[in-house]
């Protein structure tokens, strides 16, 4: 069932489906709640699924000038309020587990289990911060261009034909955002702060999906924080690039899964 809540007076859009325990799917930068489509199809079965628009994102309005962490933390929360819902896992691809670490560590009673889908918690280097500072300025100038390059850089660079649909149907979905509301996404990220304290106290699990061949965010690297968690699991995936949702639907689902029943089991 689609749904909204005003935040902030602005329109923030999301989905809730089946009944039970909890899961909520967040999406990355450029992204919507349609990329879960196949993901509630199957976890609709056994849990309740939202999936959530993030400001600027598919249907949810901009919200402020700069989207930061916190910001879109609060929104999530805010619709947990509504659906009175106290306890869930959180997946999150990309800048969704940027979003989620956020969540995690500002509402940690909350958050049962955490999955960080090709995400990490480091915060950007002042390389990173220059790069998206020029980054802002190519959306300003032609927001077209940038996400026709942008996209197929995510994927494993070897089977861009295979996925020049989902390539294609990623573009015109980001082709649809508004300028300001990729410029504050961009800005968001870029102010963002280290989660990594927060991995080294947490005893929330938590499952890192990890591309081999995943140019944006090197496996070594993510591999590197995932061994810092109180209970960590690894999928480490070859032959995908930062989006295992697509590039390895069936083994990246079945992972969120069974990660989540572990986490709800009762502790005896």
């Amino acid at each position: 069932m689609n749904k909204s809540i005003q935040y902030e007076g602005k329109n923030i859009a999301y989905s809730k489906s089946g009944s039970g325990k909890a899961i909520v799917l967040l999406h990355g930068f450029l992204e919507s709640k349609a990329i879960w489509e196949g993901f509630v199809e199957i976890l609709q079965k056994d849990f309740t699924v939202l999936a959530i628009d993030l400001p600027g994102h598919g249907k949810s309005e901009v919200v402020a000038e700069t989207h930061t962490m916190q910001l879109m933390a609060q929104v999530v929360k805010s619709i947990l309020d509504t659906e009175n819902i106290f306890q869930a896992i959180i997946v999150g691809h990309s800048m969704g587990g940027y979003v989620a670490l956020e969540f995690a560590a500002s509402y940690p009673t909350f958050v049962q289990g955490l999955v960080l889908f090709h995400s990490h918690a480091k915060a950007d280097s002042d390389e990173t911060k220059e790069i998206r500072r020029r980054t802002i300025a190519v959306v300003q100038q032609n927001k077209g261009s940038f996400i026709k390059h942008f996209i197929p850089d995510l994927f494993d660079q070897k089977h861009l034909e295979k996925y020049s649909l989902e390539i294609k149907l990623l573009q015109d979905m980001a082709d649809c955002m508004l300028p300001e509301a990729i410029i504050a996404a961009i800005s968001g990220m870029r102010e963002r702060h280290s989660q990594l304290q927060f991995l080294l106290v947490t005893k929330t699990p938590l499952l890192f999906i990890i591309g081999k061949q995943d140019s944006r965010m090197p496996y070594s690297q993510i591999i590197e924080q995932a061994v810092i968690p109180a209970h960590s699991e690894i999928l480490l995936l070859d032959d995908v690039g930062h989006m295992g949702y697509i590039e390895a639907p069936d083994i990246t689902l079945k992972a969120v899964k069974y990660f989540a029943i572990k986490c709800f089991e009762p502790v005896i």
